[in-house]
């Protein structure tokens, strides 16, 4: 039951029904009176994720900035965000007639600035020339990732690489080769693949003849696509989170929200 409800907001962010029949399922939704739905704070989250705006600046109609903050907190910590991504791709995966688990994974990364509030988990990238963080993806081939992690931008991707496979063991066990770039070179990295998860690394370099140009290499351009698809979403254009985990956790969500509007 629920008194003063102020969902009905009617934001291009806002969930479907049918969306929130999926999304209820995870969350604690007792028959109990509130003031304030579980859905509008959905809602609200999503709105602040889409838009970029800060927790203090959600529009009057969403519920205080301070509850919709305490439910994703307490959502985060206490890994519904990780069952709910986690259950979207395995239903988005066969309703698209895909095994449940993937045989072939891409793995990339993008370094993002920070603000200036954030820890110390932050460094210099010296080839982008980016102070912040690395999001490390693994994705597959619909581009939805496998493993998600969040570093400081002056560690090296093959280094980093090796906390991504670390997040995937016992995992995923049809998956059979990672496809990679050339910044993931090193026999030391590909035995370790190949020790952790018992799959191959595939490094797929660009042709010598003009490497200023760019060129869309097979199966390489799907991760970049899932890169793309993240500057959709305005909080993660420069990650504002002070703590890494909560950054990954707001990948999680883009991606949720993502799977939720293939689904439906």
């Amino acid at each position: 039951m629920v008194s003063n409800n102020k969902e009905m907001n009617h934001y291009s962010t806002d969930l479907t029904n049918n969306q929130w029949q999926v999304i209820e399922k995870f969350l604690d939704v007792q028959v109990r009176k509130r003031k304030y739905s579980l859905r509008s704070i959905v809602n609200a989250i999503n709105y602040l994720l889409k838009t970029g705006c800060q927790w203090r600046m959600l529009p009057k109609d969403f519920p205080p900035y301070n509850l919709v903050y305490y439910y994703f907190s307490k959502w985060k910590n206490e890994g519904v965000f990780d069952e709910l991504f986690f259950k979207l791709h395995i239903w988005l995966r066969i309703m698209l007639g895909r095994a449940k688990c993937p045989s072939l994974g891409l793995i990339d990364s993008r370094s993002v600035k920070t603000s200036h509030h954030v820890d110390r988990c932050r460094g210099i990238d010296g080839n982008k020339k980016i102070k912040g963080r690395k999001q490390h993806l693994v994705v597959d081939t619909l581009g939805i990732p496998l493993a998600i992690v969040v570093h400081e931008a002056n560690i090296h991707d093959s280094v980093g690489a090796l906390q991504v496979f670390e997040n995937m063991r016992f995992k995923f066990p049809r998956l059979a080769k990672i496809i990679a770039d050339g910044g993931y070179r090193g026999k030391l990295l590909s035995d370790t693949l190949k020790a952790t998860l018992g799959c191959e690394l595939e490094v797929v370099l660009r042709p010598d003849e003009c490497p200023s140009k760019f060129q869309v290499m097979p199966k390489r351009w799907i991760v970049e696509r899932s890169f793309a698809w993240l500057e959709n979403f305005r909080r993660l254009t420069i990650d504002y989170e002070f703590r890494a985990e909560t950054a990954v956790a707001m990948i999680q969500l883009a991606f949720c929200f993502l799977m939720l509007n293939k689904i439906f």
